[in-house]
């Protein structure tokens, strides 16, 4: 059995992976999603001990770091705990996805987060993958997280940069990139790529919310990168969702 333990975007919640998860094989269980305090105001270095705490103790499982928790995600795979058995990215960077921008990360802290029209974010975030019960589930998980929290992680990922210690992975690594990712550019894949010349790229169609948009697909490509490393299993196991350990349902 190879767990996979998925740490979300920048929402932080449980709420949007039901479909990626129903859609991946028997080998990839149990799945846990890792939901991230609401109301806590917490950088990804702080959120990195949080979710390390967290982690399988003695099962095999994969790491999933989508959006915003991937360089979490490579920062736990450059110092790896010995039941890790491979990294997988989906729409994601090491360093901040849109350089320019590192300079206004202290007024992302100001933005007013609550007013941005669902329309705009749903163009950045879906595209043409956009419908109603997309849209439904984004408003739900963003409503439960505060303002400021948000806010907080915008300015978090603007100056992130885990670059040198993603130089030092050697875990098997599966990036997915998403053609018609309006936030993420290509740029992001290129420099993980270039610096872990071992990852594997997968480039999907779908928006920035692969997982969500595409789940089949981006399943398909996990299940895939998953059968190939050891100890992948054919029983099946339940999802959950953790509240970073204190609550699994």
């Amino acid at each position: 059995m190879t767990a996979l333990v998925i740490l979300p975007g920048l929402d932080g919640t449980t709420t949007l992976h039901a479909q990626f998860i129903a859609a991946l094989d028997a080998p990839v269980a149990p799945v846990t999603v890792l939901r991230y305090p609401p109301d806590q105001l917490l950088d990804h270095a702080a959120l990195e001990r949080l979710v390390r705490e967290a982690l399988p103790g003695n099962t095999p499982f994969v790491l999933l770091g989508e959006s915003f928790s991937g360089p979490i995600a490579l920062s736990i795979a450059a110092d790896p705990p010995a039941n890790l058995l491979g990294l997988v990215l989906s729409t994601t960077f090491a360093r901040a996805p849109i350089p320019f921008l590192s300079r206004f990360a202290a007024l992302a802290r100001i933005a007013p987060v609550r007013v941005v029209p669902l329309s705009l974010l749903s163009w950045m975030l879906l595209g043409r993958w956009r419908n109603r019960s997309l849209d439904a589930a984004l408003t739900q998980a963003l409503r439960t997280v505060t303002p400021a929290v948000l806010r907080y992680r915008a300015a978090a990922a603007m100056r992130v940069d885990v670059s040198r210690r993603m130089a030092g992975i050697t875990l098997p690594v599966l990036y997915l990139r998403a053609r018609g990712d309006r936030l993420i550019t290509a740029a992001a894949g290129e420099h993980i790529s270039a610096v872990m010349t071992h990852a594997t790229l997968v480039e999907l169609d779908g928006p920035h919310l692969l997982l969500q948009a595409c789940p089949v697909a981006a399943a398909n490509a996990v299940n895939a990168f998953v059968a190939q490393l050891p100890l992948a299993a054919l029983q099946p196991a339940p999802a959950v969702c953790s509240d970073l350990g204190q609550e699994r349902t």
